[in-house]
């Protein structure tokens, strides 16, 4: 901790000094005297469940704002991936789309969130309504107003399932006046966006807004045996209604339905681990991004059905208490489909000759997922002579349902593996996704969590008023009720039983917070804080004897200072942070031939089982965030993050029996990226005719580990080391024309954007394609990975009236 909080001191203080620089003040000078609007735009964020200015508010966030998502062309969360916000990482499940694995701070990772009884260490909040699965969060989102990135532990005012932070999206809303929005646009590989936003005036007392959006993709790697992969189709429509009958009261009702379609990422293969000769004719080794698949093989869209309701109604019981009711349902129903590892299958590291009789090609994974929610939370927001404070109660209830089968979906034509056809697998089994259908895994799950919680931040009357002292706390209980009732396609066996096997387990749980913070100026505010979060317990649908886990636990103390100089025209945050990380929920896979115990029976494993990390470990890192508006129309900002996660090694609980046994792994966070920054520039000019826009952003991180098991350990020797990704640095850019006038009143828009502005290629995941034989030996057959989205870019023509 004191190391952290001397590098923390230090750069901050070298950076002020810097800031402070007679050349810079002098330039500041010139502006304000030329009567130059430079002032940066206060950012007011939520963070604390009332509105505050950010530089105000004693905690690490990164907000991007509507704007900020609008000039980098983000269409959906997957599209952050980039690395807009550093210490924010979010990756598709695999090849899947569909579903999105976020962390903050390297905590919170859930790298297989197709399982019922297991969360997301990050909370995702829309308008207020937290978002229970990965699933989903791949659909377009409408009309944003902002996105906070809370980082660190939110336990105390979030809840569960926030130990590594909380992403908190909030959509613009009702403004009672006429106001209309079109956005149309066309890019390369077929894209196209249609986007309305409607505003209504008020009639008796009701506001109304209308949000309509459809964009769609082609696929980026073509595919000759059905859909591209890559390609993605999402639409969907929001409603709102604002009701504001005196200055009192406040509801505000939300529906919102949406449809998300995406195909599967392309795995390839990198390189060539054995003798080519041991590879079908047909494999390709390709060091760089793929343009086209090696198979082609049957693909479908992979289709997410999202609605929701939310009811928020305030009420201003007195001018220094409001009263806050959120009121939520809401359903996903999601297929998917799976083909994009198509390069490794198994199948192909034998050597020729290769079966023509038994289908051998491409694995298509398919699941179904089904899940429901509701939620209720009550706050009471206040204020006193030198205290404010908020408390209330949450209430959430989830059923979650999932099942999955896989098979291969090609058959090699002749031995050399050269030629190949499609295998109807479906025609030969019932229909997927009936009752009767001879599913690989099944399992459900209901969740009923209930918690307390407050926050009081007090200022003594002390030092002239410039401390403030936040205490508070959370108590929660979570739940979990269901059952594994197919698992390798026929009902579960335990000690000799074959029933569905059950989950019923309960957790309680306390948060606390403590934060100190002192103004130095009116414009320099520094901060200590400790606080803590977990992750719900839960049982793994992979298993064969959904054994149930136990939470895991984040405490983090955390220093940082915010700032503002030069007449508001420089800001620049900064945080150090450590802490332990305890009772991680770390998944032990059969990927090996082998044998395990359950009870007194001996069975083959085929699965996964999930535990909890004996010892602790331990976290750390450093943020800094800038931003300055060195000369009029031009804006500049930028942000580090170092994020260190040092998990200890772990015992196999599951003791493999044969000839081998992995006994030991040493373990690693995965999708942490030990360092990563992110730089923006945007630059204004007014015209004759409208305003120009200029902006640029570049984004890079390390590379990282998509596994927590990193070396393939026999006997205590180290056999293979799985690779890193690559390491990235993606550029984004636009140039808009704006307040273009038309002879309707309407003003028009015209911006040329680009991702991935200049083609970068990087591996951001990568394994080992490896067996491991029941005699020991290690079959490294290469390396395969999947490539981050090629250049693509296009043009958008916006109406506002």
């Amino acid at each position: 901790m004191r190391s952290v909080m001397l590098i923390s001191a230090s750069l901050a203080a070298l950076s002020l000094s810097a800031l402070a620089a007679p050349a810079f003040a002098a330039d500041a000078a010139a502006a304000a005297k030329a009567g130059a609007e430079t002032e940066l735009e206060a950012v007011i964020v939520t963070a604390e469940k009332r509105p505050e200015n950010l530089q105000k508010t004693p905690i690490s966030v990164s907000v991007l704002s509507g704007n900020d998502l609008d000039k980098r062309h983000v269409v959906s969360l997957i599209d952050l991936n980039d690395g807009s916000v550093p210490s924010l990482r979010v990756a598709p499940f695999f090849t899947r789309s569909s579903a999105l694995i976020v962390n903050i701070r390297g905590v919170g990772v859930q790298t297989d969130p197709n399982q019922p009884a297991r969360d997301m260490g990050v909370g995702v909040y829309m308008d207020g309504v937290y978002l229970g699965r990965s699933q989903g969060l791949g659909t377009a989102i409408y009309d944003v107003e902002s996105i906070e990135v809370l980082k660190g532990p939110q336990g105390t005012l979030f809840g569960r399932n926030t130990e590594g932070g909380a992403v908190s999206i909030t959509t613009k809303k009702p403004s009672g006046k006429f106001k209309l929005s079109a956005t149309a646009g066309v890019g390369n590989y077929g894209a196209g966006k249609g986007e309305v936003h409607l505003d209504l005036p008020s009639w008796h007392d009701i506001s109304l807004k209308i949000d309509g959006l459809i964009t769609r993709r082609d696929g980026t790697v073509t595919n000759s045996g059905g859909n591209d992969f890559n390609g993605y189709d999402r639409h969907g429509v929001h409603a709102q209604a604002l009701w504001r009958p005196n200055d009192r009261l406040t509801a505000d009702y939300s529906f919102d339905i949406s449809r998300d379609a995406t195909t599967s990422m392309y795995v390839q293969l990198l390189s060539f681990g054995l003798s080519a000769a041991k590879y079908p004719k047909a494999s390709l080794a390709r060091p760089n991004r793929a343009d086209d698949s090696d198979y082609g093989v049957q693909e479908q869209y992979s289709v997410g059905n999202t609605d929701g309701h939310r009811l928020t109604v305030d009420y201003k019981l007195t001018p220094t208490l409001t009263l806050k009711s959120i009121s939520a349902a809401r359903g996903l129903v999601q297929s998917q489909y799976d083909n994009g590892g198509v390069d490794t299958s198994p199948s192909f590291f034998a050597g020729p000759p290769y079966s023509t009789t038994s289908p051998n090609v491409g694995r298509y994974s398919l699941a179904n997922f089904n899940q429901n929610q509701f939620s209720q939370e009550f706050q009471a927001i206040g204020s006193m002579p030198r205290l404010n404070y908020v408390a209330g109660a949450l209430y959430f209830h989830e059923y979650v349902r999932d099942n999955a089968v896989a098979f291969y979906s090609s058959i090699f034509t002749s031995a050399d593996g050269s030629t190949y056809k499609p295998y109807n697998w479906m025609a030969n089994n019932p229909p997927y996704g009936t009752d009767n259908h001879p599913y690989q895994r099944g399992s459900r799950v209901t969740t009923t969590s209930f918690g307390l919680f407050g926050q009081g931040t007090y200022t003594p009357p002390i030092l002239s008023d410039k401390v403030h002292v936040t205490v508070g706390g959370r108590y929660t209980r979570d739940k979990k009720a269901g059952s594994l009732f197919v698992v390798n396609g026929a009902l579960p066996v335990l000690n000799g039983v074959s029933a569905p096997i059950p989950l019923n387990k309960s957790w309680d749980r306390v948060d606390p917070l403590v934060n100190v913070a002192y103004d130095i100026t009116d414009d320099v505010h520094a901060y200590a804080k400790w606080s803590t979060g977990y992750r719900s317990g839960g049982a793994n649908s992979r298993s064969l004897t959904y054994r149930a886990f136990e939470p895991e636990t984040v405490s983090t103390g955390e220093i940082g200072l915010k700032s503002e100089l030069f007449d508001h025209r420089v800001r620049a945050n900064f945080a150090a942070y450590t802490g332990t990380y305890k009772h991680v929920q770390l998944d032990y896979s059969a990927a090996y031939v082998g044998f395990f115990t359950t009870g007194t029976t001996t069975t083959t494993r085929t699965t996964t089982e999930t535990t909890n990390a004996v010892s602790a470990g331990r976290i750390g890192g450093f943020e800094a965030d800038f931003a300055a508006n060195p000369m009029t129309g031009l804006t500049v900002t930028g942000s580090y993050a170092l994020n260190i996660v040092k998990l200890a090694d772990s015992a196999n609980p599951f003791p493999l029996k044969g000839a081998f046994d992995l006994n030991r792994y040493p373990v690693y966070q995965d999708y942490t990226p030990r360092n990563s920054a992110s730089f923006s520039a945007d630059y204004e000019r007014p015209l004759s005719f409208g305003k120009l826009q200029v902006h640029i952003d570049a984004n890079y991180s390390d590379g990282y580990y998509q596994g927590q098991n990193d070396p393939v350990f026999l006997n205590g020797v180290v056999l293979e080391k799985q690779p890193k990704g690559d390491a990235a640095f993606v550029t984004n850019g636009r140039i808009a024309i704006t307040n273009i006038e038309l002879p309707t009143g309407a003003s028009l828009t015209a911006s040329l954007w680009s991702r991935n502005l200049l083609n970068e290629e990087h591996v951001f995941y990568k394994q080992s394609v490896s067996s491991l034989s029941s005699t020991g030996t290690l079959n490294n057959a290469g390396y395969a990975g999947i490539f981050n989205e090629p250049r693509t870019f296009g043009v958008e023509l916006n109406v506002k009236y």
